[in-house]
């Protein structure tokens, strides 16, 4: 977990010991370092940023991680205007943003990321912020969902561009239908299973 809003960076690596970044959203200086360190201890090749979504939390690493390793944060293209106002959103929480470039090679639904002998394959999720977007590794029955769901919650819809009727279309048309057994990593807080949520999430 990274920044004060402790949100979940997770790292993949395939058989050739590259990675792919997911919310790359390390902070601190002592984020940076213990990043870099893992990376750097476990010789890691860093190949791909990817962004669930563009909300100041997930992006605060993404200036760094450009920097150090030369990666642009990739995005779904609806995500522009928060990248064009992260300055503002961050001031209101008092934070200090470097500003970040975002790839203009966006995400678009139903794509798939190469990555070794697999791939990822992007699910645009709207619905908590526009350019939302999930990451799906059916080979490891395995979900990257964002601040879309949550073990036993569902992203809030209450900042700019959320819609809870969006939200729900997303989150039922386009995860609920993948297998019982999928992990599911959230942007914040425990990992969960489509399963549970199908069964057990209040919102749904």
């Amino acid at each position: 977990m990274f920044n004060p809003f402790k949100v979940n960076t997770y790292l993949l690596i395939n058989e050739k010991n590259e990675g792919i970044l997911i919310d790359g959203a390390c902070y601190t200086k002592e984020e940076e370092d213990y990043l870099v360190t893992y990376l750097s201890n476990n010789q890691v090749k860093l190949q791909r940023h990817l962004l669930t979504h563009a909300h100041i939390d997930h992006i605060l690493g993404a200036a760094f991680i450009s920097k150090e390793y030369g990666l642009l944060p990739e995005t779904h293209r609806d995500s522009v205007f928060f990248w064009d106002s992260a300055a503002d959103f961050a001031s209101l929480f008092g934070l200090d943003y470097r500003k970040a470039t975002p790839s203009k090679s966006y995400f678009t639904d139903g794509d798939t990321i190469p990555f070794g002998s697999t791939k990822l394959k992007i699910i645009h999720s709207p619905g908590h912020a526009d350019g939302s977007v999930c990451f799906y590794l059916a080979s490891q029955k395995t979900l990257f969902s964002g601040d879309v769901l949550f073990s036993g919650s569902i992203g809030r819809t209450d900042l700019p561009t959320g819609n809870m009727k969006i939200l729900l279309q997303s989150i039922r048309n386009k995860l609920l239908i993948l297998d019982d057994s999928t992990i599911v990593f959230p942007g914040h807080g425990a990992a969960t299973t489509i399963g549970a949520e199908r069964k057990e999430n209040p919102w749904l």
